[in-house]
C-alpha cells in the first residue's frame, strides 16, 4: 500500500515541476521564428492599455545585403521609406483582438512591399498561426515557432555576419545607420 502512494505523490510533484518550467503557452508575446526560417519577429502588447500586439523583425537569417550592407526596406511603395532598416522594422502594427486568443489587423511583407489582412493566434503551444489575405481572395497562412526570446535591435544597428572594416581608421561600417 505505500509504494502506490509514494508512486502517486512523485508522479504530482514530476508533473507540477514540468507545469512549473514552461512558459505559458497561452501567451501570444514573445519571439518566433517565421515558417522559412528567414527571420524573427518579436511580438509585444502594445497600443492603449497593452490592449493591441505589435510585431517587430529582430533577427535575419541573411541581414546584409551582396554590397555587405545592412537590409533596408526597399521595395516599400513610399520612397521615403525605402532606407529604413529591416532590423528593428515594425511590421505587425497594433492588430486588435478579434477574440479571446486571436488578433487581426495588417501585417507589412518587406519582400514585396505590400500590407496583408492578418489574423494571428496560438492554435497549438509553441506555434503561431499567422493566416494573411490579400484583396480577400489571395490568402496564404504559415506556423510560426516559438523560439527564445530576442530584444528589439538597438538605435545602432549590428551587423550579425562579418563586415569589412572601413578603410576610415575606427570607424564601423553601420555606425551612421541607427534603427527606425
Amino acid at each position: 500500500m505505500r509504494l502506490p502512494i509514494t508512486f502517486a505523490i512523485l508522479c504530482l510533484a514530476m508533473m507540477g515541476g514540468q507545469a512549473l518550467a514552461q512558459p505559458a503557452s497561452s501567451d501570444i508575446t514573445g519571439t518566433w521564428q517565421t515558417e522559412d526560417g528567414r527571420a524573427k519577429i518579436r511580438t509585444e502588447k502594445c497600443g492603449e492599455g497593452n490592449a493591441d500586439l505589435c510585431g517587430y523583425v529582430v533577427w535575419l537569417k541573411d541581414p546584409l545585403t551582396d554590397k555587405g550592407q545592412p537590409r533596408t526596406d526597399v521595395k516599400n511603395p513610399d520612397p521615403a521609406q525605402r532606407g529604413r532598416p529591416s532590423l528593428g522594422m515594425e511590421i505587425m502594427v497594433a492588430l486588435k483582438p478579434d477574440d479571446k486568443t486571436h488578433y487581426a489587423g495588417e501585417i507589412y511583407n518587406a519582400d514585396d512591399g505590400k500590407k496583408y489582412n492578418v489574423t494571428v493566434g496560438m492554435e497549438k503551444a509553441e506555434q503561431l498561426e499567422v493566416r494573411g489575405c490579400l484583396m480577400r481572395i489571395l490568402c496564404g497562412s504559415q506556423t510560426w515557432q516559438r523560439v527564445a526570446d530576442l530584444p528589439l535591435p538597438t538605435a545602432k544597428l549590428v551587423a550579425t555576419k562579418a563586415v569589412k572594416p572601413s578603410t576610415s581608421a575606427g570607424a564601423h561600417p553601420h555606425e551612421s545607420q541607427s534603427a527606425q
